[in-house]
Formats: C-alpha cells, sequence, structure tokens
C-alpha cells in the first residue's frame, strides 16, 4: 500500500492521528520535500514521529519514482507531503504510477494553503483561480499568471497566489555542466511578489494588479507567529513579513464589507486602506 499522508502546514505536530498511526506502521518513509516545507527540519519530524525518514527532493519524486513505489505492492510506503496530499499536480502523477504497477493507494488529507487562507477572514467561496509566481530573472519573466489575474478581476474574486520555493535546485551554468551543485534554498516573499506584480502592470497596463490594488500578505499560516497585512501592492512591495513561508491574496472587487472589516484590523495604514476601499472597491459588489 502506498499511503500519501498530509502534514498540515506549521510544525510535526500538525500531522494528524490517523497519519500519525500509519507513518509508525510502515515499512519505509518518504517525505516530499520541494513543493512546500515545514517550519521544522527532518530531525524534529524523526524524533516526533520515532522513526527515520527519507528525503524525496525533485529529481526522486519526479524522475525515479519506481524507487518510491519500489515493493509497495507486498510492503507499506508512506509518502509525506506538506499540506495536503493533492496540493501539486506531482502527487497525482505518482498515484497514476501507483495505478499502473497496481500498488494500492490511501489518502489522509490535512490543512492545506487553499483552505488555511480563511484565517485572513476572506471568504472561500469568494476566491477564484489559484495562480503560482516565480522568481523572475534578467532574461526571463513570466506573466501568464496576469491573465488568470484578469479572468478572476473580471468576475470580482480574489485570487490566491502561491509564491516560489528554491529547493536544492542548480544554476544554469552547473546544469548545463551536469555538475551536482546546487544553490542555497531561497523563498519569495510577500515583497517580491508584490513587486513583480507591479512590473507586469507597467508592462501591461490593463487595471489588474496596479499600485493601489488592494491585497493581503500572509506569513506561516497554522504557526504561532503567523503574519498578516492588508494593503495596497505598492505598500506590500517593501513590507517584511519574516521568514518563510509566504503567499499573497489580490482582493476581488466583490469583496464583502464583513470581509473588509476583518482585513481592515491588520492594515499597513487603516487610513490609506479606507481611502482606497472607499475610492475603489465600494459598492462594487
Amino acid at each position: 500500500m502506498l499511503y500519501l499522508i498530509g502534514l498540515g502546514l506549521a510544525d510535526e505536530t500538525d500531522v494528524t492521528v490517523k497519519g500519525l498511526e500509519l507513518i509508525r506502521k510502515v515499512d519505509r518513509v518518504y517525505l516530499e520535500a520541494y513543493t512546500s516545507i515545514l517550519l521544522v527540519d527532518t530531525a524534529k519530524l524523526e524524533a516526533y514521529y520515532g522513526r527515520p525518514i527519507i528525503v524525496a527532493d525533485r529529481e526522486m519524486v519526479e524522475s525515479a519514482s519506481d524507487e518510491i513505489l519500489a515493493g509497495a505492492n507486498t510492503s507499506d510506503v508512506a509518502f509525506l507531503v506538506v499540506g495536503d496530499p493533492f496540493g501539486a499536480t506531482t502527487h497525482t502523477d505518482l498515484v497514476l504510477r501507483a495505478r499502473e504497477l497496481r500498488i494500492p493507494v490511501q489518502s489522509v488529507h490535512n490543512a492545506s494553503i487553499m483552505s488555511a487562507i480563511g484565517a485572513t477572514g476572506l471568504q472561500l467561496y469568494n476566491f477564484g483561480q489559484t495562480v503560482s509566481i516565480v522568481f523572475f530573472t534578467d532574461t526571463w519573466k513570466p506573466s501568464s499568471f496576469y491573465d488568470r489575474l484578469k479572468e478572476n478581476q473580471q468576475i470580482g474574486l480574489h485570487s490566491l497566489l502561491l509564491l516560489d520555493i528554491k529547493v536544492k535546485e542548480q544554476s544554469l551554468a552547473n546544469l548545463a555542466r551536469g555538475r551536482k551543485i546546487y544553490e542555497p534554498p531561497r523563498f519569495m516573499t510577500v515583497a517580491q511578489c508584490a513587486g513583480q506584480m507591479l512590473e507586469i502592470e507597467d508592462e501591461r497596463e490593463e487595471g489588474v494588479c496596479g499600485p493601489q490594488s488592494l491585497a493581503v500578505g500572509v506569513a506561516r499560516v497554522g504557526a504561532r507567529d503567523q503574519k498578516m497585512a492588508a494593503g495596497t501592492l505598492k505598500q506590500l512591495s517593501s513590507i517584511d513579513l519574516g521568514a518563510p513561508l509566504h503567499s499573497l491574496v489580490l482582493l476581488g472587487k466583490r469583496t464583502h464589507y464583513l470581509e473588509r472589516d476583518y482585513i481592515r484590523d491588520f492594515a499597513v495604514k487603516q487610513d490609506v486602506f479606507d481611502s482606497v476601499w472607499s475610492e475603489l472597491y465600494e459598492k462594487k459588489q
């Protein structure tokens, strides 16, 4: 049996009772370690779970999945995922591969950013498409996210942006030379995300995510020190919310007054928030 087990968002104690029982009884345990991260290291997980963990990086999961699935038709293997098991397409691919090998699969779900973003006070049924935003380079600035934001904007819905993380990534030079040398981990911040959104708005000029667009930045959702800030993209482009992981929500024009009241409490500057709300969002629902 292959067990896909969600770990939640913050630390070792976020695992469900069902998930923990399975982790302690299976024959091998893998931790997927590149689509997201917990806020504690592997050693702390091993101590809490009471067993060794094999860290599965991108290369293993995407190119050597047979290693993970080896023997899972006669023994039990756990594949641990930060958040919920089906928060990334990679995990769907693993299930499809298991099906091809006639390996039974069972999932244990948990909280993910897709549901926990409700902690902002924004109603989940007022969200449109979720988009990812990657680190720009000098020569590569993909803007497909802008079109998804525009589609959400046209029907007044919020947009959740999942921010890039770089874990065990090679530079182009090392990749070209086949050298297994990896760059230090990088995690996009709310400020970097807002800055990149404004950069693309300057190019496209369609009014999707301009300096006065209201948004909510969040950091370490689900942790004791989670942090949130509401404000314009211009304000958020210079904010410091501390350690990763970060996400951002671009507000839709259908924002309800109860949602407004909730996020206003953690506005960067309430007078600016009130002014922008009155000018651009009030009575647009």
